[in-house]
């Protein structure tokens, strides 16, 4: 579709769909001016509509006239009685009919906006299904207690004791629904009512939303999921600029917020919108290199477990897909097929000494590539597109099972390395030295077992173990069946150290000392066995049984989740723990953070049906393990006889 035209059909929308549908990435200078705040507004508009919000008109009434809803035994009674809320509101939203969907009137397909609303046919049901009367600190200690009180005995917890945990979760889950339009769209970081700084917490981040999406889609409740990854597709397509620069097309935010601000002209009418973040206001201003892979890895999710495809078909979704995608696959100066990004880009995102080729991230990478893949329709123009994607699989996989791998083994191997080579066939090809070799890990590496390190750079190895990266990896084959049960022996042998009292250390061990003042600036929130130095982070749960479930080891899921029920509900499901032994809540720690929350649940939802575990596995693919042996990435320069046009 050309700009022209493009342009004319958003203006035909925006008379009718005020704000809420697909902006063109770029416009005509005449048509912007800049804004202080929020850097670009459109001036075609009946009023002042930012171009990095989702508008939605609706009107507050002080003396709202709705339903009020109860819960008893499971079903949601109505009592028709007067109540007043702030934040009920009534959406006014004006929606073209010709708008709904994907149009291909003019031939080109154009990315025009979803009504989402037209899409939920119940979606009154769906806007008051998860409203809960919310309690009070108070309220939820007292009843932990008794619950404690009645259900342990001898040191033992019993099943009752589980069951009002799960169901405590599932009250602060629903609690922390966020609501646009009177459509779920997302969750809350956390809703902590001890804290009174809310920071960027009381936003929804879209890493931090998976497991509470995993969590609903296990429990068959679709739209919330579907809601979200529409509405962040929206959010994809927008500018974004610091200090007059643009990072590529196709990033997705960090997170967002639904604001109510005042409607233009009217004082007695308000206007929702969706502000989003990309990196601009966070802590260190980097760019969320995460968000857009864990928005493919749950887009194909949600098709998988609702069995409704036709999300991951439409033409703007595709887009969107193919744009985090050559993102991802630009050319650069790299020589590895590894995604070469800054420190602070995933769920580390201060500080640690993460920047250049972080496990974490490829992790995700890949499981992204395998994913797009199998979701993306076969088109003519995407043929250069997939054939990239397909070359950079093979590549990847390669690189981090053969240079990212450790055991004894490979510990000896690298403690005898030769430096300095300069050949073809070099054995160190990274020039590590031997020297780097930390004495923590001499002493802690078992017999059986071993993982993939945190990262590989020219004359660097990141020796430290990061539980993301290499549960992800289980997940989705990344590394080998063999590599695979040894990351889980590693687990079973080393829990003292990654489990101790409260599941799981977000990487090990601890900087230290010197090393911490240097890697991480002296950062006072990652101190030496705190928030991401080390410290235990009770959502990664769900990773660890995703992992557990996939190579038949459930038992090491069991336990952790075992460990956890013993006291995550009584602490109010911190963040994070602190010390070596997770002994203590973190000491800037959340209450009531959401992804812990979300992470017992799924963790808890798997164990009780572990095929439902397969909507997040992928397995070994078979054409690219027969790729790798006809490539032979061993072998000498002007390799011959490839079957395949893979690049390794």
């Amino acid at each position: 579709m050309s700009l022209g035209t493009s342009k004319a059909v958003f203006q035909a929308l925006s008379r009718t769909v005020p704000q809420t549908g697909y902006n063109e990435p770029r416009m005509n200078s005449s048509d912007l001016t800049l804004h202080s705040r929020f850097g670009v507004k459109c001036m075609k508009k009946r009023s002042s509509r930012h171009r990095n919000l989702i508008v939605c008109s609706s009107m507050l009434q002080s003396g709202l006239r709705t339903h009020q809803f109860q819960w008893m035994g499971g079903t949601l009674h109505d009592h028709n009685k007067t109540y007043s809320r702030p934040w009920l509101k009534t959406c006014k939203c004006q929606r073209a009919e010709s708008a709904s969907g994907v149009t291909a009137g003019d031939g080109n397909g154009s990315r025009l906006l979803n009504d989402v609303q037209t899409s939920n046919s119940a979606s009154n049901v769906m806007s008051t299904k998860h409203i809960l009367e919310f309690e009070d600190v108070q309220v939820h200690q007292l009843k932990q207690e008794e619950v404690l009180a009645s259900n342990v005995s001898n040191g033992a917890i019993t099943d009752g004791f589980e069951t009002s945990i799960e169901e405590e979760a599932w009250d602060l889950l629903r609690e922390s629904v966020v609501y646009y339009c009177g459509n779920p769209i997302g969750t809350i970081a956390a809703k902590d009512p001890t804290s009174s700084n809310t920071l960027n917490y009381d936003q929804v981040f879209i890493r931090d939303f998976i497991p509470s999406g995993i969590a609903f889609l296990l429990k068959g409740e679709y739209d919330i999921v579907r809601n979200f990854i529409l509405y962040t597709l929206q959010l994809q397509s927008w500018e974004k600029t610091m200090d007059c620069h643009s990072p590529g097309q196709g990033l997705m935010p960090a997170s967002f917020k639904v604001r109510t601000v005042p409607l233009d002209g009217d004082d007695s009418a308000t206007e929702e919108v969706l502000d989003p973040d990309f990196g601009e206001a966070a802590i260190g201003r980097v760019a969320p290199v995460d968000s857009g892979l864990w928005w493919i890895i749950l887009l194909r999710a949600y098709g998988k477990c609702s069995g409704d495809l036709s999300v991951q078909e439409r033409v703007d979704v595709q887009t969107g897909i193919k744009m985090i995608l050559r993102l991802c696959l630009a050319d650069g100066f790299d020589m590895f097929p590894t995604l070469l990004v800054t420190d602070g880009s995933c769920m580390i995102d201060r500080r640690m000494g993460i920047h250049g080729h972080p496990l974490e991230i490829q992790a995700l990478f890949y499981s992204a590539l395998l994913c797009a893949r199998e979701m993306l329709t076969p088109e003519d123009g995407s043929a250069d597109l997939i054939r990239a994607l397909n070359n950079r699989l093979v590549a990847l996989s390669f690189h981090i099972r053969e240079y990212y791998w450790i055991d004894m083994k490979k510990l000896n191997e690298i403690y005898r390395y030769t430096t300095e080579e300069y050949s073809y066939d070099a054995v160190n090809k990274f020039n590590i030295y031997p020297d780097q070799i930390s004495p923590w890990l001499v002493e802690w590496m078992p017999n059986k077992g071993g993982y993939l390190i945190g990262n590989l750079q020219p004359a660097h190895m990141d020796f430290r173990f990061f539980s993301l990266g290499n549960l992800w990896s289980v997940v989705n084959s990344l590394a080998t069946v063999e590599q695979s049960h040894a990351i889980l022996d590693l687990v079973e042998a080393k829990w003292s150290d990654l489990v101790a009292e409260m599941p799981f250390k977000i990487c090990y061990p601890a900087l230290e000392g010197q090393e911490w003042q240097i890697i991480t600036g002296s950062d006072p929130k990652n101190t030496p066995w705190s928030y991401h130095n080390a410290g235990s982070w009770p959502t990664l749960l769900w990773q660890l049984t995703v992992a557990s479930i996939k190579m038949k080891r459930t038992h090491i899921a069991a336990k952790a989740v075992e460990m956890a029920e013993r006291r995550i509900a009584r602490d109010r499901w911190p963040e994070y723990y602190d010390t070596k032994r997770s002994r203590l809540i973190g000491k800037q720690s959340r209450l009531y953070q959401t992804w812990s929350i979300a992470g017992y649940l799924v963790a808890k939802l798997l164990l009780a049906d572990p095929s439902k575990a397969n909507i997040l596995i992928t397995e070994e693919d078979s054409e690219l393990v027969n790729a790798l042996i006809s490539a032979n990435p061993r072998g000498k320069r002007g390799r011959k006889n490839l079957k395949q046009t893979y690049i390794v």
